[in-house]
């Protein structure tokens, strides 16, 4: 603490430092009791997390919030009372950061999705509630050590795909850097350890030509008057393995290049060190990069050039002060001025329009999972910069096509795109665009979106928005065909929508778990509810049933056949017959499906209220597919003495086969086809009349055993 203390008193006053020390008391006595895994108190971790925060000189809230991020989340301490002792603003912070604990998830996926969502909604409120869960991050990072293998790689696997990408996109390379690199060691030790070691090998070796470079560069500098710090830059380790990997690059071939950081007072400076560093060496083609008068997405501005001299290449960076500072320290560097630069300014614009597009994708998307794969796409861009008609410049990432282009405007100018210009030339819309080009979007009042879009989109943005839109096409479509289908029931049992009265309505809404009715007719046009099924509900108070053969109210019996208006089928788990009880279950493709009731499907169905108690009507005819089990012993001729007393019975045999068998016994399915309970039963004292049945069993559930190898169906 001594080491913060320190830290706060070159930059804060004293009534800030106060208050922060106020937090790490209130903290310290939270967490008491509490150790990491590592033994040590758990108090250690927020100190940490305040100090990495501390050297980006954040503000005294911030620094309170990151000595109390955890007390809501670990310790019983509230958000109201952490507003009562510290105010809302840094209460705020610390709920922005807290995970969803009290929240069951299905997965450790949805879990991450759903405070991954959490925290952004929090961060487009407060940019500092991510600065605060970075710094937590780098920590956690820095301390992994004692955690068990699988959660060291998922924790590691989260690092790099979210929080990694979201420091470079904030800007933040000081922190970004350091969790890549702390990143990939904890997933690959192994080629983490030989890169660092060669690493260190190579450098004793390159120091005599790093002093040559240095001194001739510093040499020309002066020549042509200029100032300039001249900083030799070193590769960090996750940057040379996805060179290594990506590049398929071998490792020395990327240590041969030399980089170099030239620091000068003015943005006109450094285009003439830029001239003055080409006079020196030869400048290879096509490897010469203006981010300053097109910044990269992230605000980072410089210029990068790529030299031929000594016979090796030389890589330049040339920026000013400001520039620098905005490279390492990214929107931190908004709380470290008190007289904030036009860079760091442009920089704030840029991170305020990239929050406004999270939470435009918030909204749009179907889920947390959703979410937070059209945030991962927005996180990995290598950006090409594009021009609308009037001049202006879009950043976009690679492989951006017309469609991203036109939602990057705005979301009604990519829903109304029929058409697109590059260049003054009609072009297709799946054309990836390229840096340089001119785009112009046309439009139409009637156009809409297409499914296929989304197979040609490639920013988060445009996705979600289109699937917004289909999404909400697809229910006022299925809306109105469940009002369609549904009246056309009603007309089929003599009633009217008019005709029902509103306590019914209300009733039957409450029946299927609907609030309104827009979501009942929303459900039928999809397919989840029978419209015949939801017009007998409504009806119930209205047609008394006085015919046997009419399906009568959904609370009371139902007669399975002669129902005028339903599909039905006979469900092939459990063969219902004649005489057994029975349920219906709706289904959108088979219509109503009956099931016995003592089905195990029936059973553990959690929803009840899509169940439908029916009866059998009196007289049937018709035959019934059942199944059967015979055990019995191995006899020549067994088999055909089985079907001829099955035929004497009057039962008609649709399929026959031994299922199980060995030395002694064979076990044998038999599918026929009965009127009923009494028909079986009758069936079933005929082959137990066979002195060679052993056992002899009536299937009502069929199930795959996945154990059994060779296939064999188990029944039970």
């Amino acid at each position: 603490m001594e080491t913060l203390a320190d830290t706060l008193k070159s930059y804060l006053d004293d009534s800030q430092i106060e208050k922060i020390m106020r937090a790490y008391e209130y903290a310290k006595d939270a967490h008491k009791g509490q150790f990491r895994r590592s033994g040590e108190p758990y108090i250690i971790h927020p100190v940490a997390v305040a100090k990495i925060l501390a050297g980006l000189h954040m503000d005294h809230e911030t620094l309170m919030a990151a000595l109390l991020h955890d007390v809501i989340e670990d310790t019983v301490a509230t958000k109201e009372q952490l507003t009562e002792h510290f105010g809302s603003a840094v209460a705020e912070l610390v709920d922005g950061v807290s995970k969803l604990t009290q929240i069951e998830f299905k997965s450790k996926a949805e879990a991450q999705a759903h405070n991954f969502q959490k925290m952004t909604l929090a961060m487009a409120k407060d940019i500092r509630v991510i600065l605060v869960k970075l710094a937590d991050r780098l920590h956690n990072m820095r301390t992994l050590g004692p955690l068990h293998y699988d959660k060291r790689r998922r924790i590691a696997t989260e690092t790099l795909d979210i929080y990694a990408p979201i420091a470079n996109r904030l800007g933040i390379n000081s922190i970004r850097v350091e969790l890549e690199d702390l990143g990939f060691s904890a997933l690959y030790p192994m080629r983490s350890k030989y890169i660092k070691k060669a690493v260190q090998k190579l450098r004793g070796n390159h120091n005599e030509i790093i002093r040559d470079i240095q001194t001739r560069l510093e040499e020309r500098l002066v020549q042509r008057g200029l100032k300039g710090q001249i900083i030799g830059r070193e590769k960090h380790l996750n940057s040379i393995y996805k060179k290594m990997k990506y590049k398929h690059k071998s490792f020395h071939e990327i240590m041969d290049v030399y980089a170099f950081r030239i620091i000068t007072d003015t943005e006109e400076d450094c285009y003439r060190v830029l001239g003055a560093v080409h006079s020196l060496y030869k400048p290879l083609p096509f490897r010469f990069k203006d981010y300053i008068a097109v910044p990269k997405v992230n605000g980072y501005q410089s210029l990068h050039t790529t030299l031929f001299g000594m016979h090796v290449n030389i890589e330049i960076q040339i920026r000013t002060q400001d520039m620098d500072d905005l490279a390492d320290y990214g929107i931190a560097a908004h709380w470290q001025y008190k007289d904030e630069s036009d860079v760091i300014l442009a920089n704030q614009v840029r991170i305020d329009r990239w929050l406004s597009g999270l939470k435009e994708m918030r909204e749009h998307a179907h889920d947390s999972m959703e979410f937070i794969e059209h945030v991962k796409i927005d996180l990995f861009p290598d950006e090409i910069y594009v021009f609308t008609p009037k001049g202006a410049i879009l950043e976009l990432p690679a492989g951006a096509t017309p469609i991203d282009f036109a939602y990057s405007i705005h979301t009604d100018i990519g829903h109304a795109c029929v058409a697109c210009r590059i260049n003054k030339q009609l072009a297709p819309l799946s054309e990836p665009l390229q840096s340089g080009q001119t785009v112009e979007i046309v439009t139409a009042p009637s156009a809409k979106p297409s499914r296929a879009w989304l197979n040609i989109a490639t920013t988060g943005k445009a996705k979600s928005s289109i699937r917004h839109y289909l999404k909400e096409q697809q229910e006022a479509e299925s809306v109105e065909l469940g009002q369609k289908l549904l009246e056309k029931s009603l007309n089929g049992i003599n009633a009217t929508w008019k005709g029902i009265s509103q306590e019914q309505i209300q009733k039957v809404l409450e029946h299927n778990q609907c609030e309104t009715v827009d979501a009942l007719l929303r459900t039928i046009g999809a397919g989840y509810r029978m419209p015949y099924i939801v017009a007998r509900q409504l009806a119930s108070d209205m047609n008394p049933v006085s015919s046997e053969k009419e399906v009568m109210a959904i609370d009371s019996k139902v007669l399975v056949k002669g129902t005028e208006g339903m599909q039905l089928s006979f469900a092939h788990c459990c063969y219902p017959i004649p005489g057994d009880p029975i349920i219906g279950l709706p289904d959108a493709s088979s219509g109503l499906i009956v099931h016995s009731a003592a089905c195990p499907k029936v059973l553990n169905l959690k929803d009840n209220m899509a169940q439908m108690h029916l009866s059998w009507v009196k007289d049937i005819t018709d035959e019934f597919t059942v199944e059967i089990r015979v055990e019995l012993e191995r006899q020549r001729g067994i088999i055909a003495e089985l079907a001829a007393a099955i035929t004497r019975a009057e039962g008609n045999i649709e399929r026959i086969g031994v299922i199980e068998q060995n030395a002694k016994l064979s076990v044998v399915s038999v599918v026929l086809h009965i009127q009923g309970r009494r028909h079986l039963a009758n069936v079933m004292k005929r082959i137990r009349a066979i002195k060679a049945v052993v056992r002899l069993n009536r299937v009502v559930l069929k199930t795959r055993n996945t154990a059994n190898k060779k296939g064999i169906e188990k029944h039970e």
